[in-house]
């Protein structure tokens, strides 16, 4: 199921990027190879997270999803890319969050990877925020 297009304005942008909390790390499972950091922001709404990896102090790997839609980026395949999660399925497996799925789309969707751009805009000062930012480059 493919989500409908979602018109997004101004002030629900600035809310979306304003409502990102970091999770407390230790909830995290931790990666099993040396100096690499997992981090995990939680949106405001169901659906809305933002999950980063880093060695060095350097992002690998980025995943935002936002009502049923993904980007991302890994270090390996320097690309971002768009793709859809089973999230808004409603069966057995997809209410429980570990169990999120995301199929890749076969061309990148320039529209929400803008609108991405424009809610990690919003704290563009902060550090975190600030690299990502600059995979969209």
């Amino acid at each position: 199921m493919l989500p409908r297009k979602q018109i997004f304005n101004a002030e629900e942008i600035a809310l979306l990027g304003s409502s990102l909390r970091t999770i407390e790390p230790k909830l995290l499972k931790q990666s099993q190879h040396e100096g690499i950091e997992r981090i995990w922001l939680q949106g405001g709404e169901p659906y809305f997270d933002v999950f980063l990896e880093l060695q060095h102090n350097e992002i690998i790997w980025f995943q935002f999803t936002l009502r049923g839609k993904s980007v991302s980026w890994h270090s390996q395949q320097p690309t971002l890319q768009t793709g859809v999660t089973n999230e808004l399925n409603i069966d057995d497996v997809s209410f429980y969050a570990a169990s999120k799925t995301v199929a890749n789309d076969a061309a990148s969707d320039l529209e929400f990877i803008n609108l991405v751009k424009s809610i990690l805009d919003t704290r563009s000062e902060e550090e975190i925020f600030a690299k990502v930012l600059r995979l969209f480059k």
